[in-house]
C-alpha cells in the first residue's frame, strides 16, 4: 500500500514535515532544497568520475595492448584503442594472429565497459526520478 502524501497545511500552504522549517522562515526551506540539490550534484559528480575513470583505465589497457601485441606506435595504438572503445572499429591492419585475438577480446571488453559506464553515469538521474515520484522498493514489487 503506498504511503499517503502529506497534505499542505490549510493556513500556510506548507506540508506538515516542513511546518517547523516554515515557522523559522523561508530560508530554511530553501536550505533544505539546496541540500538535496547539492547531494544530487555530488552524487552525479562521483558517478561521472567513476565512469570516466573506468573508461580511462580501459583506454590505457587498449593502448598498451595494441602497442605491445600489435607493434603499433603509441599514436596508432591510441587511435585504434579509441576507435574500438567508442564502437567505430579498428583503423590499422592487424598482421599477426595474436593481434587479431587481442583486438577481438578488447572489442568485447569495450562493449561491456561502455554499457557499465553508461549505467553508472545514469544511475543518479534514475534515483532522483524515483524519489521525485515517491516510488519505493515495495511499490516496484
Amino acid at each position: 500500500m503506498p504511503r499517503p502524501r502529506a497534505r499542505p497545511d490549510r493556513i500556510s500552504g506548507v506540508p506538515p514535515h516542513h511546518a517547523t522549517e516554515a515557522a523559522t522562515g523561508l530560508g530554511t526551506i530553501r536550505t533544505v532544497r539546496a541540500g538535496r540539490n547539492r547531494r544530487f550534484y555530488l552524487g552525479f559528480l562521483r558517478a561521472l568520475l567513476v565512469s570516466g575513470g573506468l573508461i580511462g583505465i580501459s583506454l590505457c589497457v587498449g593502448v598498451f595492448g595494441y602497442h605491445i601485441v600489435a607493434g603499433f606506435t603509441w599514436v596508432d595504438s591510441l587511435l585504434n584503442a579509441t576507435m574500438i572503445l567508442t564502437g567505430m572499429g579498428p583503423v590499422g591492419a592487424l598482421s599477426s594472429d595474436a593481434a587479431k585475438i587481442f583486438a577481438s577480446g578488447y572489442a568485447l571488453f569495450s562493449g561491456v565497459v561502455f554499457i557499465t559506464a553508461t549505467g553508472i553515469l545514469l544511475s543518479p538521474m534514475f534515483h532522483r526520478v524515483l524519489h521525485r515520484f515517491h516510488i519505493e522498493k515495495k511499490d516496484l514489487q
